[in-house]
């Protein structure tokens, strides 16, 4: 398919998924016939998530069942990113790269982190190298305190992202950020973490997909707008998810966004002027 530009030239779309795409299950008002817009006009999309609960097999899935066309090698989550990062840490702590890893999360994360070579174990007295902490809606205080428990005892402790909510179909919910902060409360410490506002993922994402100009487009401002902006990537806030038009006028430099639209039926339009010319 012919690389087509659109919004004033970018070569591709970099788009978050939850409150961008979806909430919950459902999907956002005219979010899969945008998509499916510039889709057809040749434009190259990638989904760049923090949500590390699914791998990008199931995300996939669950986009095509919304009507929205994608394919794993699509999706870039925070996970893989996670799992990188522990493995980093891992080195410079103990001159390894695998250890034994408690990790906080879904069955898909601890999955990745056995595959990678770790051994996986489920309480703080297997005595862990590493705590990984991703979210899992399933997570309760028993496997926080567990955690709690190997970073007081001197494990490594790495998050795979530290959004601090997550849009739902009834409403905002805590996110992985705030089941980080539990634990935090009881370590006096925060995690390496992986993942958005990182500039990993977003330069990940357009190489993978060949793109030079591409335009990201999420609804929050500390993750999405401010990733974007630390990877040298233009980016756009919806207004359907998180963050407000207000509270994104009220930000600092770094998370503010070149542009702010209503939802993604905006992106088949031509850019208008950036809001950073608009302040004069």
């Amino acid at each position: 398919m012919s690389r087509a530009a659109f919004f004033g030239g970018h070569d591709g779309l970099l788009c978050d998924l939850d409150g961008v795409v979806y909430a919950g299950a459902g999907p956002l008002p005219g979010a899969v016939e945008a998509l499916a817009a510039l889709r057809d006009r040749g434009v190259p999309v990638g989904f760049v998530t923090n949500n590390a609960s699914r791998p990008p097999e199931a995300v996939a899935e669950h986009l095509r069942d919304l009507g929205v066309q994608a394919d794993p090698q699509e999706v870039f989550g925070s996970a893989p990113a996670g799992a990188a990062l522990l493995e980093e840490t891992l080195q410079e702590r103990l001159g390894r790269s695998t250890g034994r890893v408690l990790v906080v999360g879904s069955d898909y994360l601890r999955g990745l982190v056995a595959e990678r070579g770790h051994t996986v174990v489920s309480s703080a007295a297997e005595r862990p190298d590493a705590v990984l902490q991703g979210f899992d809606p399933g997570i309760g205080w028993a496997q926080l305190a567990e955690a709690a428990y190997a970073v007081n005892a001197g494990a490594a402790w790495v998050a795979t992202n530290l959004d601090l909510s997550i849009p739902r179909a009834e409403g905002v919910a805590p996110g992985n950020g705030a089941l980080v902060a539990a634990v935090g409360q009881a370590t006096g410490t925060m995690p390496a973490a992986a993942g958005k506002p990182e500039p990993h993922l977003f330069r990940l994402a357009a190489g993978a997909l060949g793109l030079a100009r591409p335009l990201m487009v999420g609804d929050r401002l500390d993750t999405d707008i401010r990733g974007a902006n630390s990877a040298g990537i233009d980016a756009a806030l919806v207004l359907t998810g998180v963050d407000t038009r207000d509270s994104a006028r009220r930000a600092p430099a770094a998370d503010r966004p070149a542009w702010i639209v209503a939802d993604l039926t905006a992106l088949l339009a031509d850019a208008p002027a950036r809001e950073d010319d608009s302040r004069g």
